[in-house]
Formats: structure tokens, C-alpha cells, sequence
């Protein structure tokens, strides 16, 4: 009989811990007197992810996770392939995005949509504000988005920053304190620059995780939970995330009929519409559209932002048939 196999440890015998690692079939988790462990779980899959609470036992020199305890949310992506959770039980979300390369505009809206499903309040990061010229265009092209109520921040990071600069850390810090942060972003963003100037020590923790598993192609390409001591707020410490790039962002979780409830532009004007059931697409009486004919006239839901609404809607519901 195999470890996995065996019966299920008494209730009694349990410990609480935080998972701070995944990668692949093993987690990394640290106790609740901070001690890490490398730990397995019960059964054949892994269903535990960063920032999950789990009971464990000990099972010799190593650690066996034998149940996950219930999640606030859960951040994660889906396609028609597979599902890729990234992080569970989140305070924040931080998009990061630069201004060159040019970011995606769907991209971005995909994540937000994510994150509103879960309730997680996101927030937009804009890197690269020492290219002057791009970077105007970039944050013209966020008007939206800040008028919509969510934060959007300026960043001028570079990897031979050092310190707490004046280049947008500190307020994005104040952003952040208190809370258990995912960084997302996709490749050229910053996000390994971002990572790496809060927190020193990451790399050599990432290498530490290699020899514990006797490999380095498990430790690139997961996520991993770091506390940072610039973001401890008196009622709570303070930690980011940091989560593979992607490149794509499916929603095939989420049912068309509940995209608008995820946009905050169009979320305010649900209910006004002449027919319960509207898709805000093409009916008569919608009051979304009507924000969107008069957008250059006061309407507060752009048309570009209604195009990225129609095509997400369209791919939701056609995976559906």
C-alpha cells in the first residue's frame, strides 16, 4: 500500500498551513510557526493552489496534504483545452501592463472580467513612463478604466532600479499594504523587475526550491507566494503573488448572460433596458447601447469598449453549443 493510499489521518492529528508554492504535483507550504515544507497531496491530482489553507500530516521527513480547506475565490482562466488556476483566497489583483510593447486591450479586459467574477479588486499598473511619447498614448487609451472607478497607476521601473524610488513603487506599495497580492502580466511587462526590486531574496529562494526538488524546470513557470515586509499593515502582513506570463485568457467559465455584470461600465445600466433578458447587442430600448451611440456626447461606455463586450460575448456563447 502506498503513502496516498493509506487511510485518512485522524482529524486531531492535522495542521493547519498556507500553501506558498506549486509546482506541478508537489506544494510548497509553510506552517503556522513559519516553518516551509514540501508537501504532497492525498490522491492522484493536486487540487491545491498558492494561497489555499490546507490541513496536512506528516508522513516521515515530508509533509502529506490531506485536505483543502473552503476558499473566499479562487483567480483563475479557462479555455477549451484546460483550466489554469493561478491563486486562491486574494485580496488584490495587479494587472501589470507596459506601454511598449503595446499592451492588448482585450487582454486587459479579460483579466478585469476575471477578477470581477471572484470579487477581487484589480488594479491596473501602466510600467514604462521614461518613454514619454508611448506611454501618453498608453494611458490615453486607459481613460476608460479609470473613469470606470478602478486604479490605475504610472510605473517607470527598470532592473537596475534599486531602492524605493521615486518612479511609482511607493504609491503602487500604498496600493497594495495589507493585502495578498497576484501580479499578472504578460511577457515585457516588468513583472520579474517588479518582483525582484520588493522582493531581494527571490531568486535565491527559487534556486533553494530546486535542489529541495532535485530539479530547476518545475520552478520558472509556477506560481509562488512571497511576504513582503514594505506591504505589512498593522491588521495584516502583506504578500505578492508572482504567476506565470500568459500570452492568452479564456472565460469559458463564465456564462455570456453575466459578462455585463462584469463590466463595470455596463454593469450600472443593467435592469434599464426595455427587455429583461437583453444582451445589450442590438435590442430596442437598451440602455447600454444608448450610452454607446451618444459616447462622444457625454455616453460613458465607449465604443471601443462595447466591441471588446460584443466579441467576448459572442465567443462565450458559442463554446456553448
Amino acid at each position: 500500500m502506498s503513502r496516498r493510499d493509506k487511510a485518512p489521518v485522524a482529524a486531531d492529528a492535522l495542521q493547519s498551513a498556507l500553501v506558498v508554492g506549486a509546482f506541478g504535483r508537489h506544494c510548497l507550504i509553510e506552517t503556522d510557526d513559519g516553518q516551509r515544507l514540501i508537501a504532497h497531496p492525498r490522491g492522484k491530482k493536486n487540487q491545491a493552489v498558492v494561497g489555499d489553507r490546507v490541513l496536512w500530516a506528516a508522513t516521515g521527513d515530508e509533509a502529506s496534504i490531506e485536505r483543502l480547506q473552503a476558499r473566499r475565490n479562487l483567480f483563475y482562466r479557462q479555455d477549451e483545452i484546460r483550466t489554469k488556476s493561478f491563486a486562491a483566497n486574494l485580496d488584490r489583483v495587479l494587472i501589470l501592463i507596459a506601454a511598449e510593447p503595446e499592451f492588448s486591450e482585450s487582454q486587459l479586459s479579460r483579466a478585469l472580467v476575471a477578477a470581477e467574477a471572484e470579487k477581487i479588486t484589480p488594479i491596473i499598473a501602466l510600467n514604462k513612463s521614461d518613454l514619454s511619447e508611448p506611454f501618453a498614448r498608453a494611458w490615453a487609451r486607459l481613460a476608460p478604466y479609470r473613469a470606470m472607478g478602478y486604479t490605475v497607476l504610472p510605473l517607470g521601473l527598470a532592473p537596475r532600479s534599486e531602492g524605493l524610488q521615486d518612479d511609482g513603487v511607493i504609491a503602487l506599495i500604498d496600493a497594495l499594504r495589507g493585502h495578498h497580492t497576484l501580479v499578472l502580466g504578460p511577457s515585457g511587462s516588468g513583472k520579474s523587475t517588479l518582483i525582484n526590486r520588493l522582493v531581494p531574496e527571490a531568486q535565491a529562494e527559487t534556486g533553494e526550491i530546486s535542489q529541495a526538488l532535485n530539479s530547476g524546470k518545475h520552478t520558472t513557470t509556477n506560481t509562488r507566494w512571497y511576504w513582503v515586509d514594505a506591504l505589512n499593515a498593522p491588521d495584516q502582513r502583506g504578500a505578492l503573488i508572482d504567476s506565470p506570463g500568459f500570452q492568452e485568457f479564456g472565460l469559458h467559465h463564465i456564462e455570456p448572460t453575466r459578462l455585463a455584470e462584469c463590466m463595470p461600465d455596463l454593469r450600472q445600466y443593467l435592469g434599464q433596458c426595455k427587455f429583461y433578458n437583453c444582451t445589450h447587442l442590438h435590442e430596442p430600448g437598451c440602455a447600454v447601447l444608448a450610452q454607446v451611440a451618444e459616447s462622444g456626447q457625454g455616453g460613458t461606455i465607449s465604443e471601443r469598449r462595447h466591441r471588446i463586450y460584443a466579441q467576448l460575448f459572442e465567443e462565450l456563447s458559442q463554446q456553448r453549443w
